[in-house]
């Protein structure tokens, strides 16, 4: 069986993300990567038969901006979540890049979740 593989590279997130409370107050802009894999395309040109990108981007903005979190592990692992129950996606690859630390360009996580 082959799969395919739809790429959302560098989407910006907004989100109150950090483990002291001080770095939470004000919404930082993290960097998404998401890797998500499908049973195949489809063979008719038309939407309906694949994976809306914009609509999965857009959610995963809104998952971000809700609420408070601690971790970068913690919303990458919301980010899978959402996207596994929500869309027909056999398995979803999340990247995030949060700009923190000084002399450094990025720290990350990298999680892979597959549906049951």
């Amino acid at each position: 069986m082959s799969f395919d593989q739809i790429v959302i590279r560098g989407l910006t997130l907004s989100c109150h993300i950090g483990v002291p409370e001080e770095e939470r107050q004000e919404a930082q802009q993290l960097r998404a990567h998401l890797l998500l894999e499908v049973d195949e395309f489809p063979t008719q040109d038309c939407i309906e038969g694949t994976v809306d990108y914009k609509a999965v981007s857009d959610g995963v903005r809104a998952l971000a901006a809700k609420g408070e979190r601690k971790l970068i592990e913690t919303l990458a692992q919301d980010i899978a979540s959402e996207i596994l129950a929500n869309y027909p996606v056999r398995k979803v690859r999340v990247e995030l890049e949060k700009f923190i630390l000084p002399e450094t360009d990025w720290v990350g996580v990298i999680i892979e979740r597959k549906r049951n």
